[in-house]
């Protein structure tokens, strides 16, 4: 192992950066270039057929059968003038990567011939294998049918991979008795719940209002490592993060990464990805150095919240593939390296009309602030109300690291909103009664004015809130590195669609007894404000006085995702999804098997990876290095000398083996009797509450080892190397 490191290094050590593929430095020559756009529809279908397909788009209408046969024939044309020869339906399955089954578009003739042919029926459903795919029971391995169905919302486009070229259709994956075994499904549905009941309040204010779309924008945290130190690390390799490794002497202390001068062959990498992305449509907008050494962040503009997931699926996809040509190695694990700040995703979300009005944006005009100030409330109250549900949407294995280790959102769930809003909601709360006179006034006498117009420039952000407001939207700053963003998006939109729906309720209770509308959405707003005060915090998250303060409050301090799942599967949880229609009983109890088996099996691989290389690399070159030593104090004897520290280095190490040999031992045996649980939740909290704890005790006298054994004889690649050499 040692040579594999040495050569490894040696290979760094010979690297020089790699040019970016050649572009037109005018994003705007080549900007979704590869993507269907409405442009290239309007080009390849039919005039009468392309006004039916956006009318059905817009208006979220099933496509009849003609349409599709018109727009497969137009993107077929399309697709094979991009130099496409097969097509597949790409989605989102609950592995949390993305799936694709190719086909080519050609079609053989009788008489020898082929012809280039794509039906109708081909775009609109596919029959991929269902039952290889995580289904939470729903299908039994030798039930094998599922589909996939076409999302004309989002635009179908090529991926090129060198000179292959194939289309990719974005579809939703569902079994064959119809439940949802993808990501797509329950938040296209979640959206739809959100438009519906927001639509309904918007008309309090506006009749024009039609629809509203969720908004979001994906701020993707990542870190890079040479690909040959990748894999010389079974750990990283196997697990995405490293179960050893001594912190090195210098880290991120001297803060003199974040937003520092990028290194070349990482610039080049960033410029080859975002060229791929930028010509796929997914709107990249900022990169730099992130906090911990070779971390790093990129960001899109906001976008339709569906396309955003998408476009962050693609992200992901592409900075993978293009960081083998650069030799490098994209580590997308929530906490790669122990000691250093995780990676998130932060979720950039808001509302916007079918004007372009953003719902969450404040205004100088009070009859509008009115408008911004029923949202703003009814997200916090929404967040207080399930915030057990939202918690449980971020939780993974990999989360469980990150989420507050002192450099990311604590998993205790909480609102930040800043000075200038909490005035805003104190002055609400103290103002119990409202007298309104007749008048064109109105709006000025209720006090909406009073909220800021800039509050964009005047709202502080906080890094250590799981969920912050930052001047026209919210940021959910606790999501995972990793994780598709839908998962976490279906459940702030059901939550906020389903708060929404009660305030109507009390609204119009109110208005039924006479009570002028903007009075009674002022009683109710004050309501939802006073109730869910307790949710929101303005002061420093990662703090322990923090963690005594929301236990006073009431909120709960879950740390551990078998523990937060429950949450998923509660009465009211259950009664909220089949509500609103975006899962059924039977989808919900699949998805939290999913999760749970999930994490499960990514504690047990680490486990079996920490097992093997301490049993087979490390305790090795620990005993071979306390021979040597133990060879040196016996000569040393032999002349009549005493090496006292020799020999307090050998029972270091001896200390250490043994710690690590029995912690192995102990481990392995709490791993084999979890595996003899049968329910599934009882068998990932035994891995969690019991196998996981031996994590620390073992890595502990690993890394004690590391700084003790010779370098030349280490087998891993050391933190200052897979950090540093670039």
């Amino acid at each position: 192992m040692a040579t594999l490191r040495f050569n490894a290094l040696d290979i760094v050590n010979k690297r020089t950066p790699v040019p970016p593929s050649p572009a037109s430095s005018k994003i705007s020559d080549y900007y979704a270039s590869n993507v269907f756009t409405i442009d290239a529809m309007r080009s390849c279908i039919p005039s009468e057929s392309f006004k039916k397909l956006i009318d059905s788009i817009e208006r979220g209408e099933k496509i009849d059968n003609e349409i599709a046969e018109a727009v497969a024939c137009g993107m077929k044309t399309w697709a094979i003038s991009k130099g496409c020869t097969h097509y597949t339906h790409w989605f989102q399955p609950l592995t949390g990567l993305t799936a694709e089954k190719h086909d080519s578009f050609y079609e053989p003739l009788s008489d020898g011939r082929t012809l280039d042919k794509f039906k109708g029926s081909e775009l609109v459903q596919q029959e991929p294998d269902a039952s290889s795919f995580p289904n939470g029971g729903i299908r039994s391995t030798f039930e094998a049918r599922g589909y996939t169905a076409w999302d004309p919302s989002s635009p179908a486009f090529v991926i090129e991979n060198g000179s292959i070229k194939t289309l990719c259709i974005p579809t939703v994956f569902v079994s064959y008795t119809g439940e949802a075994l993808d990501h797509k499904t329950p938040l296209l549905k979640s959206l739809n719940a959100l438009d519906k009941i927001a639509v309904e309040i918007c008309q309090y204010f506006d009749n024009d209002v039609t629809r509203i779309t969720a908004t979001l924008g994906t701020e993707q945290e990542y870190f890079l490592v040479d690909r040959a130190l990748y894999n010389a690390r079974p750990d990283l390799f196997m697990c995405g993060r490293t179960v050893f490794g001594h912190s090195p002497a210098r880290g991120q202390q001297l803060e003199d990464h974040y937003f520092g001068t990028i290194p070349p062959r990482v610039h080049n990498y960033m410029v080859d990805f975002e060229i791929e992305l930028l010509k796929l449509g997914v709107p990249i907008k900022t990169r730099h150095n992130e906090v911990a050494p070779s971390q790093f962040e990129v960001a899109p503009i906001f976008e339709e919240a569906n396309l955003a997931v998408d476009h962050n699926a693609l992200t992901m996809d592409i900075m993978e593939k293009v960081s083998e040509k650069h030799g490098l190695k994209v580590l997308f694990h929530e906490k790669p390296f122990d000691g250093l700040n995780g990676s998130g995703k932060h979720n950039n979300w808001s509302l916007s009309t079918n004007q372009g009005k953003n719902l969450l944006g404040p205004s100088t005009k009070p009859k509008e602030n009115l408008v911004f100030l029923t949202f703003f409330v009814n997200v916090i109250k929404a967040v207080h109300d399930y915030a057990d549900l939202l918690r449980a949407s971020i939780a993974s294995a990999g989360n469980d690291y990150r989420l507050g280790a002192n450099e990311a959102p604590p998993a205790i769930m909480s609102v930040f909103v800043g000075s200038q809003m909490t005035a805003i909601l104190d002055e609400l709360e103290r103002n119990s009664t409202v007298k309104v006179d007749k008048g064109d006034n109105v709006y000025m006498k209720l006090g909406i004015n009073k909220i800021p117009a800039l509050i964009l420039d005047n709202t502080d952000r906080n890094r250590t809130s799981p969920f912050a407001f930052t001047g026209n939207k919210f940021e959910f700053r606790a999501v995972g590195s990793s994780a598709n963003p839908a998962g976490p998006m279906t459940i702030l939109n059901l939550i906020v669609a389903e708060t929404l729906k009660k305030f109507k309720t009390e609204v119009d209770k109110q208005i039924d007894k006479g009570i002028k509308k903007e009075v009674a959405i002022i009683n109710v707003l004050r309501d939802f404000t006073i109730s869910s005060k307790k949710i929101r915090f303005e002061g420093n998250g990662y703090s322990d006085e923090w963690v005594k303060e929301a236990q006073k409050r009431g909120l709960n301090n879950v740390n551990t995702t078998p523990h937060a799942l429950s949450a998923y599967i509660s009465k009211s949880s259950i009664e909220l999804f089949t509500k609103h229609e975006v899962m059924t009983e039977r989808e919900v109890y699949a998805r939290y098997e999913i999760m749970l088996e999930n994490y499960m099996k990514k504690v047990q691989i680490e486990s079996r990876v920490m097992g093997d290389l301490a049993m087979n690399h490390i305790v090795p070159t620990a005993l071979k290095y306390q021979k040597l030593l133990i060879d040196n104090v016996t000569g040393l004897k032999q002349l009549g000398l005493d090496n006292k520290e020799t020999t307090e280095t050998i029972k270091a190490i001896s200390k250490h083996l043994s710690t690590i040999i029995k912690g192995v031992d102990d481990m392995t045996e709490e791993r084999k009797k979890a595996n003899t649980i049968e329910d599934m939740h009882k068998r990932a909290t035994t891995y969690c509450d019991s196998v996981k704890p031996y994590f620390e005790k073992i890595r502990y006298a690993v890394d004690k080892l590391e700084l003790i054994v010779d370098d030349e004889e280490w087998p891993l690649p050391k933190y200052r190397e897979l950090l540093f050499m670039k």
